[in-house]
């Protein structure tokens, strides 16, 4: 995917019994209060178990709801415990989010992950634990599990850009695996397997996501195999299952002959191999600042954090990278000889410059041999993913469509509306090019039958209904989508099946404008979709005329190709919707049609890839629709023009609120269809 986008110790829950200072400690029972995740043997300060101390402390923790919330003093001389200094309840997030939502992605850098995790790995004899950072908060009701399994590092930091984000949607878990822990590989799955279980148990309807990390992309796939019955999801970060094939293993016999003494310069070494620093400094500049500006910030930030890299040489000190290394041989050949029994959902998102692994390549091997698997590719990325500027992990799970709450995706009930740096991104790059080139004029019209300019007429309080005409390609979506999101107002396309489909994916697909789309809120046009979106009172965009109109023949400009048969209004009478009918001009004039659906039919090659496309393609109509039904998918043969001005005029709303007469009489709604029509022409 191209972009979208005073840190403290206490957003993290830490069972270090040697660190110094104050913790916020958010303690949570994974599954039930028997649970054997927080057991003693799992999570100990002083000897004793976290499960205990709550229970000395009058806390109590159930199904993964935080009631109280501590703040303790961990002495790093005995470990203790220390004074609880107040209670409090944590602040009930979990109503529906609105949209352009803080979502925090640009607030925290990898200076703020080699900061805290210099603190979490000093060595305090303990066996790898979960912790929940507490900044990701808690999510809304019903959000499903994620469990990230770290890389190489075993911090458990590797998305602390990405926490708040996450957390308003999911209930976060991370894996940390002490420096000095020597756990096998099947130690590892078995330890991750046992709450993937316990969370299955306590939610069996809830799907389970498994965020993997390098190493813990190998450790993602290896529970999923031997819990084939378990819905799972995974989301693989460059998985090293390619470790046979990467240029860290000759490195294992080199480190072992190597001296002490430079062994301190191999992870400094290794942090330009693992990512690309200058996009590891570029998180938090703002894409709309002067280049002088944006110079100047790149240039602290690179000061700032360069010196810090050494700091991996304490994060991964020499005995433990050899261990580590060993620890990845062994759970490569463990997933991979397990692939086969994977019946998880997955998504493989693989980096273009990763130096440390072949991971373009194994995003291709991966997509023919698991069965349910997709890819996404960056370019411009390296090893370390997550931590680089211009990857916002929960918009790449929304606009590949992985995001769900039940057994199955629910484009309604599911939606997660835009966030803020996800509308910054969309205007500045995703969309950025045809908003300034064709600066959209977007008029209203109030009940009184003024025209005013803005969206003034429009209501704000769903349900609502636009109709309106689909011009070339549909390039007037994206200002439309826009200028309505600054209106703080999300408009629910129905789009053609087709783009929620993977048919034409392959293993080199990148974060495209097809995800973009699912991501700003399109659901497939459906007569389901549009029951239940009207039935939550959304803005909803209608286009009659669909993939026909918006991919019309040569002298078809600003032609309308509705069906004969009124197919919405009796619906929008069923909930009361108000229908806004509108119509778009400049769209057709920014580029002359060379070649449309009749001359690319000459061609045989193209002929045969339209014709393929079309007999495995989902159809949104029969044939009974007449033309609108008729129409296969293509990329049309285009000119460019200089773009002119699009300009939007939205008519006077039409209230079906108490027109019950429209579900009985289809006269009456024809009528009403009719009107809409000759409106529109």
């Amino acid at each position: 995917m191209a972009s979208v986008f005073s840190f403290q110790l206490s957003p993290y829950f830490l069972t270090n019994s040697v660190i110094k200072g104050q913790f916020r400690v958010r303690v949570q029972n994974v599954g039930s209060r028997e649970s054997k995740v927080l057991s003693s043997d799992s999570i100990v300060v002083n000897k004793t178990s976290f499960i205990d101390q709550k229970k000395k402390n009058g806390v109590l923790y159930d199904g993964g709801t935080v009631v109280e919330e501590e703040r303790a003093l961990i002495n790093g001389e005995n470990g203790r415990l220390g004074s609880v200094a107040q209670n409090k309840r944590m602040k009930d997030v979990s109503k529906d989010l609105e949209a352009l939502w803080d979502d925090g992605y640009g607030t925290k850098t990898v200076k703020d992950y080699l900061d805290v995790a210099k603190e979490m790995i000093r060595p305090d004899g303990g066996p790898p634990r979960w912790f929940c950072p507490l900044e990701c908060g808690q999510p809304r009701k019903n959000s499903p599990t994620l469990l990230f399994l770290p890389g190489m590092d075993g911090v458990g930091l590797g998305l602390i850009l990405h926490h708040k984000a996450l957390g308003k949607v999911f209930e976060v878990w991370c894996l940390h695996i002490p420096v000095y822990d020597r756990t096998p590989f099947e130690g590892l799955v078995k330890f991750v397997e046992e709450t993937v279980r316990t969370k299955h148990a306590a939610s069996p309807n809830r799907p389970i996501y498994l965020v993997g990390d390098s190493f813990g992309g190998c450790l993602a796939l290896a529970v999923a195999a031997r819990n084939p019955k378990i819905d799972l999801v995974l989301i693989l970060a460059n998985p090293a299952t390619s470790f046979g094939r990467s240029q860290l293993q000759p490195l294992l016999p080199i480190l072992e002959a190597l001296p002490d003494g430079l062994h301190d310069t191999v992870p400094y070494l290794l942090s330009f191999v693992m990512g690309d620093p200058l996009k590891m400094a570029t998180i938090g500049i703002e894409n709309r600042l002067p280049p002088k500006s944006k110079i100047e910030q790149l240039s602290g930030n690179l000061t700032a954090l360069l010196p810090l890299l050494s700091g991996l040489a304490d994060i991964i000190p020499k005995e433990t990278l050899l261990w580590k290394l060993k620890l990845l041989n062994s759970a490569a050949a463990y997933a991979n000889s397990r692939l086969h029994a994977v019946k998880a959902e997955v998504l493989v998102l693989a980096s273009g410059k990763d130096y440390m692994l072949p991971s373009a390549d194994e995003a291709k091997r991966l997509k023919s041999s698991l069965q349910n698997c997709n890819v996404r590719l960056f370019k411009d990325h390296g090893h370390t993913i997550l931590l680089e500027v211009g990857i916002s992990l929960l918009t790449i799970i929304k606009g590949t469509s992985k995001y769900r709450c039940s057994r199955r995706l629910d484009f309604v009930s599911d939606f997660v509306p835009p966030s803020m740096s996800e509308f910054k991104y969309a205007s500045d790059e995703a969309f950025g090019f045809i908003c300034v080139a064709t600066a959209a004029a977007m008029f209203s019209t109030l009940d009184d039958g003024r025209i005013v300019k803005g969206l003034a007429g429009v209501p704000k309080e769903g349900p609502v209904l636009f109709v309106g005409y689909h011009m070339l390609m549909g390039f007037e979506l994206s200002p439309l989508v826009e200028g309505f999101l600054r209106e703080k107002i999300v408009v629910r396309g129905l789009a053609h099946p087709v783009l929620f489909t993977d048919s034409q994916e392959t293993s080199t697909s990148e974060f495209s404008l097809q995800d973009w789309l699912k991501v700003m809120g399109a659901v497939p046009v459906t007569a389901s979709n549009i029951f239940r979106l009207l039935s939550t009172k959304s803005h909803v965009l209608l286009y009659p005329g669909g993939a026909r109109e918006a991919l019309h023949y040569k002298g078809e400009e600003y032609k309308l190709c509705w069906p004969k048969q009124q197919e919405f209004v009796r619906m929008a009478a069923r909930f009361g919707a108000t229908i806004v009918p509108f119509g778009t001009v400049g769209e057709d004039d920014i580029a002359e049609l060379a070649l449309d659906y009749n001359d690319l039919k000459q061609i045989p090659l193209v002929n045969d890839f339209i014709r393929e496309m079309s007999r495995n393609g989902p159809r949104p109509r029969d044939e009974s629709a007449g033309e609108v039904a008729s129409q296969d998918i293509f990329i049309p043969g285009l000119l460019p023009k200089v773009p002119g001005r699009f300009y939007y005029l939205f008519g006077k709303p039409i209230e079906t609120k108490g027109k019950e007469e429209l579900l009985k009489d289809k006269n009456y709604a024809n009528e009403l269809y009719l009107q809409l029509y000759q409106w529109r022409v």
